[in-house]
């Protein structure tokens, strides 16, 4: 029974080792040297240096003096990232939809984007396709006295083209932009 025994719990133990305390502290060290900004978190600062928040993370705005995120179904809280769950035939998401689209009514030109009345996967998507934050100038063009043409040049110089997939703008990046397009 010893044999046996001795055998497998060394073989336990330096496995926790290596696959619980060596790999993760390779890993961490390596994107700490190639990927310093990343592996941080990548935090947005302002001009002061004050962490404004992540590009990796969406957060909320209130008014009507900011471009707005999609919703989240967690309020926005990194403990609780998830998706709705609620499924395409769930009357409680179609409810929810519409009253989030009756909020954003006459906002914006023509339909409230999808995007804007619709949770991420995660709840926590950072980013917006140009369209719903271009949808957004209007509301936000009159909220800061600001001509509508220089809003939307605002947006269209933050979109940007990933290497797969839409191009996307990124809500925390827009909001500080157009704080700094109306500071004096």
């Amino acid at each position: 029974m010893n044999s046996l025994l001795r055998p497998a719990v060394t073989l336990l133990a330096a496995m926790t080792l290596v696959t619980g305390v060596a790999y993760p502290l390779a890993v961490t060290a390596i994107a700490q040297v190639a990927f310093p900004t990343q592996a941080g978190g990548s935090l947005v600062r302002d001009d002061s240096g004050q962490v404004r928040g992540s590009a990796l993370i969406a957060q909320g705005f209130e008014g009507e003096r900011w471009f707005q995120p999609r919703p989240s179904a967690g309020a926005f809280a990194t403990v609780s990232s998830s998706a709705s769950n609620l499924a395409t035939t769930n009357p409680a998401l179609a409810e929810r939809v519409k009253a989030d689209a009756a909020k954003l009514a006459g906002q914006g030109d023509g339909p409230v984007p999808l995007a804007l009345v619709t949770t991420s996967g995660s709840g926590l998507d950072p980013d917006l396709p140009p369209q719903a934050a271009l949808w957004q100038a209007r509301r936000i063009a009159a909220a800061r006295g600001m001509n509508v043409e220089a809003v939307e040049q605002l947006v269209q110089a933050q979109v940007r083209s990933p290497l797969v997939g839409p191009p996307t703008v990124n809500v925390l990046a827009l909001n500080l932009a157009l704080e700094q397009a109306t500071t004096p």
